[in-house]
């Protein structure tokens, strides 16, 4: 009878499959923003992460459908392996439209929230290595709340000085849609973050 239910195929294995992938791709984010040549093949690169981490986003949710009994509850799983994704697809978004307004140098505060998307990235993936072992992760929480909140400043202070200093009407739309688009990143990543903890309360 068992056989025809399995109980739990390897869905954390996975999830630390799919947030190492993340890692991998912020941090790619965040090298192209410091070392700024090669734009177009970066972005070509960072697209082959995000499809990656796609096609580990379906294993988990075909997976997740084929299973009648799981390690932690399916709205969870799902939400989960959705919320890694969108971190990425966030990411993704950042580097095309770098190569496509054809952008020459980065500001300082684009170098800065690419480096916070990393930083959180690397911080929810120790934290997902943790998954069903009753790890204390509030220290991951807390730190990526408060890496949220410092992505939130330095994107207000970024526009405001962008109306303020820059003429160019075009240069203005396209600075305010990567920097919002690197906020929504840290956002992403702070998705993560409060699954997570869901998770973990449910199973203290």
């Amino acid at each position: 009878m068992f056989k025809l239910f399995p109980r739990e195929p390897a869905f954390f294995e996975m999830f630390n499959e799919a947030a190492q992938n993340m890692v991998l791709g912020s941090r790619r984010l965040k090298e192209m923003l410091e070392s700024y040549t090669d734009v177009d093949k970066k972005a070509r690169e960072i697209k082959r992460i995000e499809s990656a981490g796609d096609a580990i986003t379906h294993t988990i949710i075909r997976k997740l459908n084929q299973t009648f009994i799981t390690p932690i509850d399916r709205e969870d799983i799902y939400g989960l392996a959705s919320a890694i994704d969108d971190v990425l697809d966030c990411v993704e978004a950042v580097t095309d439209r770098l190569a496509i307004y054809k952008i020459a140098k980065p500001t300082h505060e684009s170098i800065q929230l690419a480096g916070i998307i990393c930083e959180s990235s690397e911080e929810l993936c120790q934290g997902i290595a943790q998954l069903g072992k009753g790890t204390d992760l509030n220290a991951c929480f807390v730190t990526v709340n408060s890496l949220e909140n410092d992505a939130d400043r330095i994107t207000r202070d970024a526009i405001a000085r962008l109306f303020e200093s820059e003429k160019d009407p075009l240069v203005v739309i396209k600075w305010k849609e990567i920097y919002e688009s690197l906020e929504e990143g840290t956002d992403r990543c702070e998705d993560v973050s409060n699954i997570l903890e869901r998770i973990l309360l449910k199973h203290v």
